[in-house]
């Protein structure tokens, strides 16, 4: 009589064990949302480009060797603001409204945010945040002051009064700070919900101010440098180096003397040198400040990975990795980012998370940052919202195969001639191929156009910006050092690549309905 009681204590605790057990398996894991500003998948050494060798980025190899490796993700838009407005809502520049870096986001289209909350998650920004309305939808955020500053940088922080007064100074550099007060975050957070956090490190934006600790970090060390920083006879198009190679002064702020206003041999040098010797001491240089802040951000994440060990929330949270869009480190003789070029639209994703993820895999599924709030609301437990553009690749990260998948991903820049005087432009890739309109027109009238006055100097000098197709094809030229608009052996295809690129402009509300004069160069110069 008396095993019965036995039993049933037995069956209860059996129960409640398996209970507990499936409790915890269906538990809602957290998200960590890492962002660098810049950071370029060729300085990430689980890329294998030609910096891979210098060994950068050792904790995000790690986390790249333990959970999923993109190597086909994109942007639709290579600028900071108009970028993370893409992540935010899921929306492609022209729905979503910010189409430059005078955008703003206002709460009430901080979707992501929003929509996690919803699905009971706490939610929090520390960082850059960079879209000029306050981050409201967040439940608590500390960002920084527009682009912020490397050293003893001030945050506006939700427990300190009213946006945009509610100011706090820290003492240090960025990436150090950014790192604390994401730390000193995550053990003060609401334990009993599940968090959503964006953790966003300014470096390693230009201007390269890294930690003093780093100033010897690869200073005897020589930097690879890319063939196409000294020489690419058959590169472009007249809307890139122009007729005869007469635009070569003046488009995309180089790192050779090339660049009549802007170039690194200026920017960075002091002594009377010239030629290939200076393009190499200043890209050396150029490269070196870059991957001292690369360094400072990678040992950053070590100290914020070693405490989601210690504290036991390593294997159920996602963890995500990325830049805001790519950048130009010599290639082509570029630097900064804008471009549709490969280095500048390809963004590093990296996604860890133990209980699902296999270890070491690696997708070339096409990807774009419409993507990521589709896929990480799913990852929360929900559903894509209709109003979203992007779509969930969850499956891919489950190991399973994408249905109807994008076949090609769009790309627009909007900002003719501003700051590193890029053309506008748009275009589409495909997996193999890539076509790039540069339509030469800014979207604003001239009136209100604030940084004008780069593009009437460059006409006053004869410096006009024609309109231009380029074609690549990246499986024979990865490096993109020929353009084959004009060979017949790409005719058809190039006639399908337009086709899916109107469609797509179409599906996507990306036309020029709304600029009427844009319009009517795309008109003129469609079949050209």
């Amino acid at each position: 009589m008396k095993s019965k009681p036995i039993l049933l204590s037995l069956g209860i605790v059996f129960i409640l064990a398996v209970y507990n057990v499936n409790a915890q398996n269906n538990k809602k894991p957290n998200i960590i949302y890492i962002m660098s500003d810049d950071h370029t998948s060729q300085a990430i050494g689980a890329y294998g480009g030609r910096l891979a060798e210098l060994n950068p980025t050792p904790n995000i190899d790690k986390l790249a060797k333990k959970g999923m490796l993109f190597e086909n993700t994109f942007c639709t838009n290579s600028i900071c603001t108009p970028s993370r407005a893409t992540i935010l809502t899921g929306q492609y520049s022209q729905t979503n409204g910010v189409l430059d870096l005078d955008g703003s986001l206002p709460p009430e289209k901080q979707y992501l945010p929003r929509e996690l909350k919803k699905l009971g998650y706490s939610t929090a920004i520390i960082g850059k945040w960079h879209l000029k309305e306050e981050p409201a939808a967040f439940d608590y955020y500390e960002v920084l002051r527009s682009q912020g500053d490397y050293f003893n940088p001030v945050l506006r922080t939700t427990s300190k009064g009213k946006w945009p007064q509610n100011e706090v100074q820290y003492e240090g550099h960025s990436t150090d700070v950014i790192t604390d007060r994401t730390l000193n975050y995550l053990k003060n957070r609401d334990k009993s919900k599940p968090f959503f956090l964006m953790h966003h490190y300014k470096a390693p934006h230009d201007m390269f101010e890294f930690a003093p600790r780093y100033a010897d970090y690869l200073k005897d060390v020589e930097i690879p440098e890319p063939p196409s920083l000294y020489n690419q006879p058959y590169f472009g198009s007249e809307a890139t180096v122009g007729k005869n190679g007469k635009l070569r002064p003046v488009i995309g702020t180089s790192v050779s003397e090339r660049h009549i206003a802007s170039n690194y041999v200026q920017k960075l040098l002091k002594d009377s040198v010239s030629g290939n010797l200076a393009t190499h001491l200043a890209y050396q240089e150029y490269l070196k400040r870059y991957l001292r802040c690369v360094k400072g951000v990678d040992d950053n994440l070590g100290r914020l990975f070693t405490y989601l060990k210690k504290e036991g929330l390593w294997k159920n949270t996602v963890i995500i990795y990325t830049g805001d869009q790519g950048m130009m480190l010599g290639e082509h003789d570029f630097i900064d980012k804008r471009w549709m070029y490969e280095e500048s639209m390809r963004m590093p994703f990296i996604v860890h998370y133990p209980k699902k993820i296999k270890t070491g895999s690696r997708t070339d599924l096409l990807v774009n940052n419409t993507d990521f709030a589709p896929t990480i609301i799913e990852l929360a437990g929900g559903k894509t919202p209709s109003y979203m553009q992007g779509k969930s690749f969850i499956n891919t990260l489950n190991g399973n195969a994408e249905e109807n998948w994008r076949k090609t991903t769009y790309y627009r820049y909007w900002m003719h001639h501003i700051h590193h005087w890029v053309p506008a432009h748009f275009g589409i890739r495909s997996k193999r191929y890539k076509l790039i309109f540069y339509y030469a027109k800014h979207y604003l009238p001239e009136s209100e156009w604030k940084d004008f006055y780069w593009e009437k100097k460059l006409r006053s000098l004869g410096y006009n910006t024609p309109v231009a197709w380029e074609f690549y094809d990246l499986k024979n030229d990865p490096k993109e050092l020929r353009n084959r608009y004009n060979d017949p052996r790409y005719k058809t295809i190039i006639s399908e690549m337009k086709s899916a690129l109107k469609k797509q402009r179409n599906d996507l509300n990306e036309t020029d309905k709304a600029y009427p004069e844009i319009q009517k160069i795309i008109t003129e110069n469609w079949s050209k």
